[in-house]
């Protein structure tokens, strides 16, 4: 009788150990689950989606957020000032492991909040003291955007050309007017390399500049889009700025634009060209994964137009001059192959010299301190010892008409 009760007790013990042991099993997977749950990412965006700028970064936190299933919650029409700081703080206090923020200005804000929550990481684009800062947990990031605008500024001189070979205007008439918003590194930076772009297919170009003081503001941007064509006498326009304020204009006048971060072909049928962009997904997929798997993220990382990171709209076909697409794709071609580059020193001038060497304020500071020489081996290094742009030489062919904004 003892041995029987000590054959059950024994038969019960082992069962309950097995049943502990998948309990243990079961609740380990489950805390795996909820650690998977658990991971949230917020976006803190200077406008809406009446932005281009705030409706790209937008598209892309939606889309690389549901390809990893991964929980996410957007604050947008966010100051440059104190209430971004509030406003990182509301996303940390409602479980956000990551937090983003998309404009320049934000940036201060974004490294407050970071020493302050040591446990959350923090990104921001266009930023530019991250590897300067030396603080674990706050990151920057860009992309080589200075490729899409150079490739898109091709695509307008190839327009340029046809309009010479129609009659429309002479040669010295191929006169650019480009929609700028500060006289900030990475508008120059924007500017002239779709200038360059333009100008590697018709040679004779010019370009004027308008500044308005604002990211985003399409009266301004209209206004400025008007000046050019009617004062300036540009016959295709460009921008950086936020708004359908120069598209709308040019399309009223029958005016060749080239947008950014976006199509504006179904409000622009007749004249929207092409669009560049920075897609931000493979850079959300990268934080998003670091911190899932517990790898240390890049402090400046720079997405490339070979990763997939700088991205173009079709072609408008009834607009571009014929050809286009081959040659789009031969320099698209020559740029990734690094036979080509944007800033060759051969192919522009400051005061009619060539520029051999540039120190650019790369280590961003109060001082405004040239640090780093950017000009070796026959072109400016754009993007490579910093992600955010530093390229800010005003180079020849280039008119600035108005310069108070910076």
């Amino acid at each position: 009788m003892k041995k029987l009760v000590a054959l059950v007790l024994a038969a019960l013990m082992v069962l309950s150990l097995a049943a502990c042991d998948n309990g243990g099993t079961d609740a380990s997977k489950d805390a795996s689950q909820d650690a998977e749950k658990k991971l949230k990412v917020g976006f803190i965006y200077l406008h809406d989606e009446n932005s281009t700028y705030d409706k790209n970064f937008m598209d892309a936190a939606k889309e690389a957020c549901e390809k990893l299933g991964v929980e996410y919650v957007e604050k947008t029409n966010i100051k440059e000032n104190n209430d971004c700081y509030e406003a990182a703080l509301d996303l940390v206090d409602s479980g956000c492991n990551i937090i983003f923020a998309d404009s320049f200005g934000h940036e201060d804000y974004m490294i407050k909040a970071a020493k302050e929550h040591p446990e959350v990481v923090f990104c921001h684009a266009t930023g530019t003291k991250a590897h300067t800062e030396g603080l674990k947990n706050y990151h920057n990031a860009f992309a080589s955007i200075y490729e899409g605008r150079y490739l898109a500024g091709v695509v307008a001189g190839l327009k340029l050309n046809e309009m010479i070979e129609d009659g429309k205007i002479t040669p010295e008439e191929a006169v650019i007017g480009y929609v700028g918003a500060f006289t900030y590194a990475e508008v120059i930076s924007g500017y002239t390399s779709f200038f360059l772009g333009a100008r590697s297919q018709c040679p004779t170009a010019t370009m004027h500049v308008l500044f308005t003081g604002s990211w985003y503001d399409e009266t301004l941007e209209k206004e400025a889009a008007t000046s050019l064509i009617n004062t300036y006498n540009c016959v295709l326009i460009s921008q950086h700025a936020d708004s359908m304020g120069a598209p709308s204009v040019c399309e009223q006048g029958n005016i060749p634009n080239v947008s950014y971060n976006g199509s504006t072909i179904s409000q622009c049928p007749n004249t929207f060209l092409v669009s560049s962009r920075i897609d931000w997904a493979p850079y959300y997929e990268y934080i998003i994964t670091c911190v899932k798997e517990n790898k240390e993220i890049g402090s400046d990382y720079t997405g490339t137009l070979a990763d997939g990171s700088v991205k173009f709209t079709d072609l408008n076909t009834a607009a571009c001059a014929e050809g286009t697409q081959a040659i789009f794709d031969q320099v698209k071609a020559e740029l990734l192959a690094g036979t080509r580059k944007v800033f060759d020193t051969d192919t522009f001038t400051v005061n009619g010299e060539k520029v051999n060497e540039y120190k650019a304020d790369v280590d961003f500071d109060t001082n405004y301190e040239k640090d780093t020489d950017a000009v070796s081996d026959g072109y400016f290094h754009e993007s490579e010892y910093r992600s955010a742009p530093y390229f800010d030489l005003w180079i020849d062919g280039i008119t600035l008409d108005n310069t108070k904004f910076g």
